[in-house]
């Protein structure tokens, strides 16, 4: 459920917005219905692993991973899958650690109204 809200909603605001934004919706969506920090942080770093993986092959097919390769090339690496997978694995962790990140602070703060 949270790999797919997390799906389309980036998908959708990622037209109109800064890359980012993928902070602010798992981060919101790991806080309003995250389970456990381990499902908080698994599923925005899938999400958004496959997201950013599907828009660079979407982006990059059509000139034959032409500019791919040039970035690549100039990061010292190879090959331009490397440098795919590089950035949907920082996409990743990034998406991940803010879903964890919202799924404590909602802990944190039922648990410190039900001390009051």
């Amino acid at each position: 459920m949270i790999f797919i809200v997390i799906l389309i909603i980036s998908f959708a605001l990622q037209s109109f917005f800064p890359w980012w934004v993928v902070i602010v919706v798992s981060f919101a969506t790991c806080g309003i219905i995250g389970k456990t920090g381990k499902i908080s942080f698994w599923q925005p770093f899938l999400a958004i692993l496959v997201l950013w993986t599907g828009m660079a092959l979407y982006k990059s097919m059509p000139n034959h991973h032409l500019l791919a390769s040039r970035v690549a090339e100039m990061f010292g690496l190879k090959v331009w899958p490397a440098i795919l997978a590089v950035t949907a694995i920082i996409g990743g962790l990034v998406a991940g650690i803010s879903g964890l990140c919202g799924y404590y602070f909602r802990k944190s703060t039922i648990t410190s109204k039900a001390k009051s």
